[in-house]
């Protein structure tokens, strides 16, 4: 969500081939009127019946996607403000690649309160910006040119939004697709009371993008009198900011944003892609979204960052490193819009491990993974917050400082799936700072980090939390290495406290490994994030390895052939 560049067509493209551009406006239950770019098969009669696919979002202004105008200017984003006022191209890559006006879609472009050419004050995906999707999604089913089969479409906050329609159901939602959204809004700012590195700015930025207005010399007067329409509730912008500065999970505003509790159950079909290390819309919680869903769902889970499924680099390279996204998505679509039949079936769950290679999946984490429990070895460190968890940026001034618990060399490979969890014991301040990473230490002493979490220190024997997901092959002489620290700086933003913290005997972390070898590939090749993290996030770990190693790490069966 935090600076959503997309290199795909500059902003003031013209409306795509085929379509007709119209704009309405919305009425929500609470008041305020939402805008909407309706992009229309030019081919068809204007009443001609067809599905709909909606994006709902703040990145649809006419004047650039996000803006902001002003000293936020430049932050990953062009703003225009003058000139001839033209629909948002932020999904022309779907518009086109998936060839919606030529299958005869319409695709809707709404502006959540507060952006655009919307009314309202933003409320990061609360109570109003969840209505305004039951709002756009009704809207779009009861139009005369609709058939009332509705898909959302969306990625990062865009998203989100598709995580919302997917919990409440609205009448006429038949599919979901969302690309790196947040699966609870507290866990895009904090991490169990440890702020994000973003967790300040973020909140500023969105204010700044909702505070932009349209084509200052394009745009009707309704448009630009609505972009800046925050009366419904007076200091919009700093009170947004200061709600989300509330670091209690508990609390009333981040238990209405938490989707994963409101999506249990949902029948609502679903089509999701996360990034396992990615670094903007971090993937905290969404293995458990994935879970709670109970209708049609299906995933691409592999290394990359925050990307789109067919976004390219300039010199034409897919970024996540597998064709076929728009086919896979309108099969989607097709399915649940058109109820027609895919000309293939699309794995379940498609996963690229850390080789670079892609595979299917039933589900994700898969069935036969085991937790296997390691005792973590007792010591004590510095809550000094000055500790980096790779070697691929952040402020810290050293790598590796804390108490080491490192296996001895595999004697086979082993394949990390699923979701670590760790079980701690400590002393120290309340306040405290508590990291737990996983690094797969190579045999030139090279630590790569897998996974990690962090929490403010809780009262013995907690803290308990769960690290980030992923799918990392170990090859055998490879080892494993449990570190407990103060901060991984290039992620989250502690406050020090500059006491010791003992981490004591009783303490574990469980690492879910595979029984079974997976041996048949599917097409594809590693991303671009995954290229560059294997260069860059190692650092040399081979200074612990005398104190730390554990002759008795329990380490996980080899591989099995389970056909």
């Amino acid at each position: 969500m935090n600076a959503d560049p997309v290199p795909v067509i500059p902003q003031a493209a013209p409306v795509p081939p085929g379509a007709t551009w119209t704009e309405h406006y919305l009425r929500t239950p609470d008041g305020p009127r939402l805008h909407a770019d309706v992009l229309r098969p030019s081919r068809l009669p204007a009443d001609a019946k067809t599905p709909v696919i909606v994006s709902i979002g703040p990145y649809f202004n006419h004047s650039g996607q996000t803006g902001p105008i002003g000293p936020l200017q430049g932050v990953g984003y062009q703003p225009v403000g003058l000139g001839k006022a033209r629909p948002s191209d932020r999904f022309y890559d779907l518009v086109v690649n998936g060839k919606l006006m030529e299958r005869g879609y319409t695709f809707v472009m709404v502006d959540l309160r507060g952006f655009g050419g919307s009314q309202g004050c933003l409320d990061w995906v609360g109570p109003g910006e969840q209505s305004d999707v039951k709002t756009a999604v009704e809207w779009a089913a009861r139009q005369p040119w609709s058939t009332g089969k509705v898909g959302l479409y969306g990625k990062s906050y865009d998203g989100v939004t598709g995580l919302v329609g997917a919990a409440l159901a609205p009448r006429g939602l038949e599919a979901v697709v969302s690309q790196e959204p947040v699966y609870d809004m507290y866990r895009y700012l904090y991490s169990n009371r440890v702020r994000y590195n973003n967790s300040l700015a973020t909140p500023a930025l969105y204010d700044g993008i909702a505070g932009s207005p349209g084509m200052l010399l394009g745009d009707r007067p309704s448009y630009l009198m609505n972009s800046v329409n925050d009366l419904q509730r007076p200091g919009c912008p700093a009170l947004n900011w200061l709600d989300q500065q509330d670091s209690d999970h508990g609390a009333k505003y981040w238990r209405d944003r938490d989707l994963i509790a409101k999506a249990r159950g949902s029948k609502v079909p679903v089509l999701l892609t996360q990034g396992f290390l990615e670094p903007n819309t971090k993937p905290d919680g969404a293995f458990d979204f994935y879970r709670e869903l109970a209708g049609p769902k299906r995933a691409w889970f592999g290394m990359w960052d925050h990307v789109r499924g067919g976004e390219k680099t300039r010199e034409g390279r897919l970024k996540i490193g597998r064709d076929g996204w728009f086919d896979e998505v309108m099969r989607w679509y097709d399915r649940y819009l058109k109820d027609e039949s895919p000309d293939q079936r699309d794995p379940s769950v498609v996963v690229q491990t850390s080789d670079g290679s892609w595979r299917a999946e039933k589900t994700w984490p898969p069935a036969d993974a085991r937790d296997v429990t390691v005792p973590l070895r007792p010591g004590s460190y510095l809550d000094t917050a000055l500790n980096n968890g790779t070697n691929g940026g952040g402020s810290g001034l050293v790598t590796g400082d804390g108490v080491w618990t490192i296996s001895p060399p595999l004697e086979h490979d082993a394949h990390l799936a699923g979701v670590p969890k760790a079980r701690l014991r400590t002393e120290g301040l309340a306040a405290a700072n508590v990291v737990v990473n996983v690094y797969d230490i190579a045999p030139d002493n090279r630590a790569t980090l897998v996974s990690r979490g962090t929490s403010l220190r809780t009262a013995t024997p907690g803290p308990s939390f769960p690290l980030l997901g992923n799918d990392w092959l170990l090859p055998a002489g490879h080892r494993i290495g449990v570190l407990v620290t103060s901060s991984n700086k290039e992620w989250w933003r502690p406050v020090p406290t500059a006491l010791p913290v003992r981490v004591l005997d009783g303490s574990s972390v469980e690492l879910p490994f595979l029984a079974c070898r997976r041996s048949d590939e599917l097409p594809g090749r590693s991303s671009v994030f995954l290229d560059d993290y294997r260069k860059q996030a190692p650092f040399d770990a081979g200074g612990h390895l005398a104190t730390g190693t554990r002759a008795d790490f329990p380490l996980p069966g080899a591989l099995r052939d389970c056909r």
